[in-house]
């Protein structure tokens, strides 16, 4: 596959050389993360009836990546991405709305690996604003703090038993270091955005000179839909998320030039990307075709999201990057920025994309990616725990050019060849020509755990919300619990 990196080998040997210059220098890094949307939303990548000049000016003048993997859905490509491990090791393998499903299950700061606290560990200061949805706060107020944050300003997620925390977007209710309460006539994605320039401000007039870490998995673009402050009488289901998505963009923008007035510019590396695709029956135009929304599957358009790295004179100008990387790679990528050291007691399955993203190699440490997860999780009735609903969830495994579709048995069910067919219309897993790319796939897959952990965690005390719960993973016609259930409810499936 013809390489797609558009700047010569000369651009490359001067970045590089600066970015060696400044390696005594540890960048700050804002990290900026979109609910629910994919490429074919974004200018730059494509997407076509949209407007997105913010982000697209970021890909202009740094770097825009082809093969990067999320999970399908919101909740693995969280724990994923805080943990540097896979749904399989976490054990996040499904959502699990905890503010709304409780059961005792939550991120557990004591059983978890937390990006955050890796780089406070090097001295970082860090905070957190937009979305969590993994913790209860009602229950736990300080887990936030415990993960590594020294600030945030989150949504609550919807609190059950509570229907003002329903609310993400107008008169939104919001938890910060003064408690949850709702905010009359506000906006909530502007609340957020407010947090970060302001803990942007504060670092720039700090007495030290202490290097900075934002997490800003923004509110926007996830449902339900509504109107915008720019946009306030938008009507119609495409028209409304367009809205959305460029007052996203415009969000985007103002933490940009919010770093540009502070002179943080050129030390700070802004990475931008999406937790997932966007939700399904929302649909675009990208390149000339018709790109359907695909949340929660492990099409192209569900799990390879649009990927942005940025920063003037360590991050090559103009580069367009074809290197394979996942959201596994983000605790190490980032640990290595900082001069973090990665926690011994746990094993991390990401590669640090460092080399790449300032420009060194061409190429990065990564020969395969993966995806998987996604859908509701259910609970042992007997254990109260919560558990997967697959012993081993169906997953993607794929190179730059082919893609191998593993199901719940562990066997090979699809490949797709990428290049010649991107909306994966054909299998061509029988094609004798790709004998060989199927035998090398499917090897990879067979390292795999032969069974995928569920969440780990000491369960919460109960809630009276616990008991009026329905079990969201038990479907109709599901027979029994998974194998990693207990005693009697156990059965494989």
């Amino acid at each position: 596959m013809l390489r797609l990196l558009t700047t010569t080998i000369a651009a490359l040997a001067v970045f590089a050389s600066t970015a060696l210059h400044a390696a005594d220098q540890r960048p700050n890094i804002v990290f900026i993360m979109v609910d629910d949307l994919g490429k074919e939303w974004i200018g730059s990548y494509g997407g076509e009836n949209i407007a997105t000049p913010n982000i697209d000016r970021l890909a202009e003048t740094g770097m825009r990546f082809l093969n990067v993997y999320s999970m399908p859905q919101c909740t693995p490509t969280r724990a994923t991405l805080l943990t540097g491990q896979y749904p399989f090791r976490h054990g996040w393998v499904n959502h699990w709305d905890v503010p709304r499903w409780g059961r005792g299950c939550h991120f557990d700061p004591e059983q978890n690996p937390s990006i955050a606290r890796v780089l406070k560990s090097a001295g970082y200061r860090t905070c957190v604003a937009g979305k969590w949805q993994i913790n209860d706060f009602r229950i736990q107020p300080d887990v936030l703090q415990q993960l590594g944050f020294d600030e945030h300003c989150m949504w609550t997620g919807y609190e059950a038993g509570n229907p003002p925390s329903g609310e993400r977007y107008w008169d939104p209710y919001i938890f910060t270091q003064d408690g949850s309460k709702t905010y009359y006539g506000q906006f909530g994605p502007d609340i957020c955005n407010d947090f970060i320039t302001s803990f942007l401000a504060d670092q720039a007039t700090a007495d030290d000179e202490k290097p900075f870490f934002v997490y800003y998995p923004m509110i926007l673009t996830h449902g339900p839909l509504t109107t915008t402050p720019h946009k306030p009488d938008v009507k119609g289901k495409i028209e409304t998320h367009t809205a959305m998505v460029e007052y996203m963009d415009h969000l985007v923008g103002k933490v940009v030039r919010k770093l540009d007035e502070l002179n943080l510019r050129e030390k700070t590396i802004i990475v931008w990307t999406t937790d997932n695709g966007t939700s399904g029956g929302i649909s675009n135009q990208m390149n000339g075709r018709l790109v359907k929304g695909a949340k929660g599957q492990t099409l192209e358009n569900g799990t390879c999201e649009p990927f942005v790295v940025n920063c003037p004179g360590r991050v090559p100008a103009g580069t367009i990057s074809d290197a394979l990387s996942d959201f596994t790679d983000l605790l190490p990528t980032f640990a290595e920025l900082g001069g973090a050291t990665l926690p011994e007691a746990h094993k991390f399955d990401g590669k640090s994309q460092v080399s790449v993203w300032l420009g060194k190699t061409q190429d990065g440490p990564r020969e395969w990616i993966l995806s998987l997860g996604g859908g509701g999780g259910t609970y042992d009735p007997e254990t109260g725990r919560v558990i997967n609903v697959h012993r081993y969830r169906d997953r993607v495994i794929r190179d730059r050019r082919f893609k191998l579709y593993i199901e719940t048995d562990r066997s090979a069910a699809k490949l797709v060849d990428l290049d010649a067919d991107p909306a994966e219309l054909a299998n061509v897993i029988d094609d004798p020509a790709h004998a060989a790319v199927v035998e090398r796939l499917k090897r990879i897959e067979s390292y795999f755990p032969s069974e995928d952990a569920s969440p780990r965690y000491n369960a919460l005390k109960p809630q009276k919300w616990d008991l009026v719960q329905r079990n969201p993973g038990r479907k109709s016609g599901l027979k029994g619990l998974p194998s990693n259930a207990s005693g009697r409810n156990r059965k494989d499936r």
